[in-house]
């Protein structure tokens, strides 16, 4: 009977690692190049931070990875090369990251903005939809027309999330405005991009946002005289007159984090989702085009998300069809964050198949 209850004990328990490694050899698989300016250069800004710590020997990193099939192939030269510690930066590795790591037991793989998990395979992402949030509070102030689009990646929670917490944003400060979503089912194609951005802006949207990697929705706002909010890093320098500000990566914070436990052998995986509390997720410097009472309010919200004092997705929330999906006082759970399949009140658009 004893084993049994040590045997039920132990599967209820989190997974443990072996993994450990003096010195660290990290690899890194993004899925566009480090030059997008965007999502890939904030995860690689994340690794050049953390190749300041002195057990980190060597970093290196593939680029421009398709999502499938020639990830797996990726992931696993990788790890024959003899990297102890390798990083997956888009949803779509996320299978071929467990497939490599069950062959190589002794390497510890994080993946980021995924859900599995393994006993040498770890999930990490950061609460950018609280980001989001306070960019859309800029949005809907900066509108003039009541019309802000948003050119969005994929329809995945991930990116769904954001697209709700913007909105939750806008309505705080201007309940009249619509978000308008324009699906490219692509992370990084500047002129798809670009073309979708022009579309929005050909129905009357002033201001745009997004979920993409590159610049080109900043470009597009720049070159018809409007306003923008930039996405993943600081895109200011891209479109100097149409940028008002944008939430930001910071991942050599958890970079860093991540190689020290792996050096000391306390690494364990974990599903990590860390918040503004951390630095991990950010606010760009707001432009000075923005009133000094946003200013102050996007600056008084950010605190209190910080201190755990509010939470972005608190109710009531309605969906698109004006019913209740969430009653005053309530909030979701993570989980149900992290699963968000639906479109709340304010947000123009279908989430596309």
């Amino acid at each position: 009977m004893k084993k049994i209850v040590l045997l039920l004990l132990m599967l209820t328990l989190p997974f443990a690692s072996a993994v450990c490694a003096k010195d660290i050899k990290a690899a890194f698989v993004y899925v566009g190049p480090v030059g997008d300016g965007g999502w890939t250069f904030a995860h690689d800004q994340g690794r050049i931070e953390m190749e300041t710590l002195p057990f980190v020997k060597k970093t290196t990193f593939i680029e421009s990875v398709p999502e499938g099939a020639d990830a797996t192939r990726v992931i696993m030269g990788l790890a024959n090369k003899g990297y102890n510690l390798i990083f997956t930066t888009s949803f779509g590795f996320m299978d071929p990251t467990l497939e490599v790591a069950e062959r190589f037991k002794d390497i510890a793989f994080e993946h980021c903005s995924g859900y599995k998990v393994s006993e040498n395979m770890g999930n990490y992402f950061g609460k950018f939809y609280q980001g989001k949030y306070l960019s859309g509070i800029v949005a809907g102030a900066m509108t003039k027309a009541d019309v802000i689009g948003y050119v969005a990646a994929f329809p995945i929670p991930e990116v769904i999330r954001g697209i709700n917490a913007f909105t939750l944003g806008v309505q705080e400060v201007n309940p009249d405005a619509i978000v308008k979503v324009v699906w490219t089912q692509t992370w990084f194609d500047p002129g798809l991009e670009r073309d979708a951005a022009d579309s929005l802006l050909d129905v009357g949207a002033d201001v745009l946002s997004m979920h993409q990697d590159t610049p080109a929705t900043l470009q597009a706002a720049e070159a018809r005289g409007m306003l923008a909010i930039g996405n993943d890093s600081d895109m200011r320098q891209f479109a100097p007159n149409a940028f008002l500000t944008a939430p930001v990566w910071s991942w050599g914070v958890l970079y860093k984090q991540i190689a020290t436990d792996v050096h000391n052998g306390t690494w364990k995986p974990e599903e990590i989702w860390w918040g503004m509390e951390t630095d991990v997720v950010q606010l760009a410097p707001l432009s000075d085009k923005v009133p000094q009472q946003i200013q102050d309010l996007v600056a008084e919200k950010k605190q209190a998300l910080m201190q755990h004092k509010s939470q972005v997705f608190t109710g009531p929330i309605k969906g698109q069809d004006g019913k209740i999906l969430l009653p005053a006082g309530k909030t979701y759970s993570d989980k149900e964050l992290l699963s968000m399949n639906f479109f709340i009140q304010g947000v123009q658009g279908t989430i596309a198949d």
